[in-house]
């Protein structure tokens, strides 16, 4: 693949203070259409016109569906659940870090419909999975031999930092404001927390999944590929 694909922002030129705003991305393959791979993998369109899209380099000018395949090939078995009662932003975030860790899926409960501004488009390659509410999460979960680790700074939980924590499991996180609801926690196998040292009452709920799914990666996940 050419090279030159790395994603980049905008920030002060170190000189001057001005706004650089750089292309995100890469544009046509080089060559044009004669020097085009021949690999069914890649999207004739994408080869064409560039390809914009917030993916890493390996994934450059690929199809969707080549991606999903691929990160199939080498999910892990960590599932990813959060309420959704109140139309929380948050959810995006959540779907972002999943789709960033390979989590197997991805599950709302309660409303169907929820904000997929902060997904960045991520949710066209993870698996996401809509229960009604926690108890049919908790049958799901229960069908499938997966533990709920509940995410909460609750009394009577226990930090998450230095716990072993199972290698097929579901992370259940709750509301920005209110935590998890009364059913999930009753539900849950373990209660677990995020040890914080500040003056704030909680973090931000997709801070804290993000937190959670890493410290699951550090236990169970092995190199990222190349």
């Amino acid at each position: 693949m050419p090279d030159g694909g790395r994603e980049l922002g905008e920030g002060p030129e170190p000189d001057g203070g001005r706004d650089l705003r750089r292309e995100v991305g890469v544009g046509p393959w080089p060559g044009g259409e004669a020097a085009w791979p021949d690999d069914p993998r890649y999207d004739r369109e994408l080869l064409a016109h560039g390809d914009r899209r917030n993916v890493v380099d390996r994934y450059r000018y690929w199809t969707v569906a080549a991606i999903v395949a691929d990160i199939d090939a080498r999910r892990h078995p960590l599932h990813v659940a959060i309420e959704n009662f109140a139309h929380d932003m948050n959810i995006g975030s959540v779907v972002r870090t999943a789709n960033a860790f390979a989590v197997a899926e991805v599950h709302i409960v309660g409303r169907r419909r929820w904000n997929r501004r902060g997904a960045m488009v991520t949710d066209r390659y993870q698996h996401l999975r809509h229960h009604d509410d926690v108890a049919t999460l908790l049958a799901w979960a229960g069908a499938a031999g997966l533990p709920v680790l509940g995410i909460d700074n609750v009394p009577g939980s226990v930090p998450i930092e230095g716990r072993t924590l199972p290698r097929e499991c579901v992370m259940l996180f709750g509301q920005e404001s209110a935590g998890l609801s009364p059913d999930a926690l009753a539900g849950c196998a373990e209660i677990l927390h995020i040890t914080q040292y500040g003056s704030t009452r909680s973090i931000n709920a997709g801070a804290a999944a993000a937190v959670a799914m890493h410290a699951w990666m550090v236990q169970h996940a092995g190199p990222a590929p190349s």
